[in-house]
């Protein structure tokens, strides 16, 4: 059961992310993947800062958005599209 609520959690934290990041859509399977790896980044990143926004479903889904953002951030500074 715990492995369907991280995959919803990183689910929505990925859609969250890539919506608040625009041009990032990576459709769901991606969305997922950016929101799990996206929680570990996301929590790191705020536990070095000293910051927590709290237990549970909502503050995991922040946490995962945060973290999807620095994550897609960094991809597109990498893979930036040539025009």
């Amino acid at each position: 059961m715990e492995i369907i609520a991280t995959l919803i959690i990183g689910a929505i934290a990925g859609w969250l992310g890539g919506t608040l990041f625009k041009g990032s859509s990576l459709g769901l399977i991606g969305n997922i993947v950016i929101g799990v790896i996206g929680s570990f980044v996301g929590g790191w990143t705020l536990g070095k800062l000293g910051i927590s926004l709290g237990s549970g479903w909502v503050g995991s889904i922040l946490t995962g958005a945060i973290g999807a953002i620095i994550i897609l951030f960094l991809f597109n500074l990498i893979f930036k599209k040539k025009i």
